[in-house]
């Protein structure tokens, strides 16, 4: 008994951890009434807050919901393009420096252009901000793998062997590209279709656990479960 409650505990904590509560389904009448209110609370992992707000509220985020369709248009083009260089036309970083370099010097040689240097704070701010990043990651990890919080804990592992499953697909780059458009499409299309999407994956998760539950009552309860036995000690 111990073990099945185990096993249902575990299926629950990580449902729970996309889903904060359960969304109650109301009349044809009520429905328009309780919009503004299921919209506030039904929402993915429990937030509160509005989308902009957890992309950061700058202007990273501003990119990423398209308020400014030129830029982030810009933004995606210019990734699908070195994408396309590297992967579809095979060129490597090193070759595609040099034609860069030649085609700047010719650019240059038969008119006098001013000096094009860029400055070294340029080159610290982002080192620095790199190393922000990976600070704060490792920070994360440390804190969920010793915070005691096994909701928080089954999600990250799930998450690293996600990603180890899709690295073991394609190469790093693939990698990169796949989640830099997956974050230029899937926030402005989520923030578009917010209810229809929440609504949907609580209809997911409620028939998963409904699932389980059938599974556990109608084969996991009749496996037979070994009593462990430990020495007493005075």
């Amino acid at each position: 008994m111990a073990d099945k409650i185990t096993a249902e505990k575990l299926f629950n904590t990580l449902v729970e951890t996309m889903a904060a509560e359960k969304p109650k389904s109301v009349s044809f009448f009520e429905e328009e009434k309780s919009s503004s209110v299921s919209s506030q609370f039904n929402r993915l992992f429990g937030r509160q807050k509005p989308l902009h707000n957890l992309l950061g509220g700058g202007k990273s985020a501003d990119v990423l919901l398209w308020r400014n369709k030129k830029i982030s248009a810009s933004v995606l083009t210019a990734a699908t393009a070195i994408w396309v260089l590297f992967e579809w036309l095979n060129y490597n970083f090193l070759t595609l420096l040099c034609f860069a370099l030649v085609l700047g010097m010719l650019a240059q040689k038969p008119a006098k252009v001013p000096r094009f240097v860029l400055p070294e704070d340029y080159f610290v701010n982002i080192a620095t901000a790199i190393g922000a990043e990976v600070n704060r990651g490792l920070r994360v990890l440390q804190d969920v793998a010793c915070g005691g919080n096994l909701k928080q804990f089954l999600l990250v592992v799930f998450s690293l062997w996600a990603g180890a499953v899709i690295g073991s697909w394609c190469n790093f780059l693939t990698v990169i590209y796949v989640g830099f458009v997956a974050a230029h499409t899937l926030p402005v299309l989520y923030e578009r279709y917010e209810d229809q999407v929440d609504n949907f994956v609580y209809k997911v998760l409620g028939e998963m656990r409904n699932n389980y539950r059938k599974l556990d009552a109608g084969l996991l309860s009749k496996i037979p479960k070994g009593k462990l036995k430990g020495k007493k000690f005075e």
